[in-house]
């Protein structure tokens, strides 16, 4: 029988075809025929398994230049907005664009992928209006049923005010080491490197488990649509084992970052009315009370102005030691780097000294911000006028463990008991999110991400908690309890994911699918 076809740039890989009987070999005699499903072309595996370096960063610089980025400029180019920020996004069409570009991309990797499944999933809600898309994708393992779930997600932040010049939201720009334009980081890359990442193992001929993809588009309003899907699609996800999401942080670009916490989120609108009209100011001033200054009131029964402690002991939880732990060795790490990755004004200090506390400030404990206000016109149409009312929209981060209705309970209560000269004051919460404590490490991941830091970054891995919130680890932290988790992703020091200049590091990007390479493989031999 002819030897099988080895594929271009690849040495030393066969393909064969289940229709053979299952009878071709490569001549080599290390190689062997990796799984026996049907009639698609399936691969070969060596049964050494080790993974050659150079040539798993050679193939990842490769993609990254010639495919990964290409995409992702095209996609940086498509302002599909979370439909939080774009409530017509069916008819706007932007989110569809997206969805077809990726997944476009990724049957094209079916070449170097046999035995590839993607579906684009479509579901409509209880009304019968279409809910976001996800793409889902399916690469058969080398043997038995063991799953790995890899999670990204699409949709994109909007656009926000501050670029600088030269950069917009919606246009691609390279510079140096950074690719610029939003969602690059945060989240687009997520598909290209999770196929990418096991196309690493198959053009090496490693073995690896099953492995699911999984992206949505609705992540950034609160993931809302996924839990449909995954009750729709648990059959066919199975039972994962490891989960790998690419949605997090690292605080340096110098070695992997494994996040082992997130924080939950409840956020809504606080209202205060005092009149049913403007009036002059000069007229009611100092007889009505100002509606800004009733919601300053209110606001101090939330947080205290001198220290920014929430002051609601609801939304507050017992930090572990383990988590104070690796906060210290972050912190000892990091040194400064906690805070100088912010773009401070002069003269302006960090909220403590102590840099474990501040780690443990963004990761496990409460934190308020305002991120828009209502009611207030523009300083050049603001005339002498005591305005009738005041919104602002809150968005309340709480620790992992904190039940997010709860929260949001103690929260409302909290806000409208009581009010101030007997305003009339309303918070309608929004949305609310639960955080994640990952559970204890596995001693064979521990070892692999170890093993993947070292070999790819040339320093140990860390692991800290992160202080934004992803839905969909709480969701799979409560279906696959006895899942472990690679957390991890690109959002490091001036990513400034949701924010303007947005940029993702190319370097860290291609480091980073490796690594995750190197945990499937292990994943595969513990």
């Amino acid at each position: 029988m002819a030897p099988a076809p080895v594929l271009p740039g690849v040495p030393g890989w066969g393909v064969f075809s289940a229709s053979d009987g299952g009878h071709q070999r490569h001549p080599a005699s290390w190689w062997i025929p990796a799984v026996d499903r049907g009639p698609s072309p399936v691969f070969w595996i060596r049964p050494d398994m080790a993974m050659n370096v150079q040539t798993a960063t050679d193939s990842s610089d490769r993609i990254w230049e010639q495919e990964i980025l290409p995409a992702l400029e095209r996609y940086i180019r498509i302002p599909n907005k979370s439909p939080a920020f774009d409530p017509d996004w069916v008819r706007s069409g932007h989110m569809e664009a997206a969805v077809q570009l990726v997944a476009d991309w990724c049957l094209a990797q079916a070449q170097h992928l046999p035995g590839l499944v993607l579906e684009v999933v479509r579901l409509k809600d209880e009304k019968g209006r279409e809910r976001t898309p996800v793409i889902y994708m399916e690469v058969p393992g080398t043997k038995g049923d063991d799953t790995i779930l890899l999670y990204g997600h699409l949709d994109k932040q909007p656009e926000m005010t501050g670029w600088r010049e030269g950069l917009t939201p919606w246009t691609p720009v390279r510079e140096g080491d950074k690719l610029y334009g939003r969602g690059g980081a945060d989240d687009g890359y997520s598909a290209f490197a999770s196929l990418t990442a096991i196309r690493l193992l198959r053009e090496q001929g490693l073995p690896h488990a099953r492995c699911v993809v999984l992206i949505e588009a609705c992540e950034e309003s609160g993931s809302y649509d996924l839990p449909a899907y995954i009750e729709a699609l648990a059959p066919r996800i199975g039972k994962p084992s490891l989960v790998v999401c690419l949605d997090s942080g690292c605080a340096n670009y110098e070695q992997l970052w494994m996040t082992t916490s997130l924080r939950g989120m409840v956020a809504g609108n606080l209202r205060v009315d005092v009149l049913t009209e403007g009036v002059h100011s000069g007229d009611a001033s100092g007889i009505v009370p100002s509606s800004f200054r009733v919601l300053r009131q209110v606001l101090s029964r939330v947080e205290e102005e001198g220290t920014g402690k929430v002051l609601v002991e609801a939304l507050h939880t017992q930090i572990p030691e383990a988590r104070r732990d690796q906060a210290r060795a972050a912190a000892k790490v990091l040194g400064e780097e906690v805070f100088t990755k912010f773009p401070w004004v002069p003269g302006i200090r960090p909220m403590s000294d102590d840099g474990a506390e501040l780690v443990l400030n963004r990761t496990w404990r409460p934190a308020l911000s305002v991120t828009g206000v209502d009611g207030m016109p523009a300083l050049n149409s603001a005339g002498n006028v005591l305005r009738p009312f005041t919104t602002v929209k809150l968005s309340m981060r709480i620790p992992p463990r904190v039940d997010p209705k709860a929260a949001m309970d103690a929260l409302t209560q909290t806000l409208v008991k009581d009010p101030p000269y007997g305003a009339t004051v309303t918070f309608e919460g929004e949305k609310s999110s639960t955080g994640w404590d990952a559970p204890p490490l596995a001693s064979w991941l521990s070892n692999a991400v170890e093993s993947a830091s070292a070999t790819y970054f040339g320093r140990p891995a860390m692991a800290m908690g992160e202080g934004g919130t992803i839905p969909f680890m709480g969701m799979l932290g409560e279906r696959f309890p006895e899942a472990q988790f690679l957390i991890t992703g690109l959002l490091g020091p001036g990513s400034n994911a949701h924010g303007p200049n947005e940029f993702l590091h190319i370097p860290t990007g291609k480091k980073l699918t490796c690594c995750v390479a190197s945990v499937i493989a292990d994943h595969f031999k513990r």
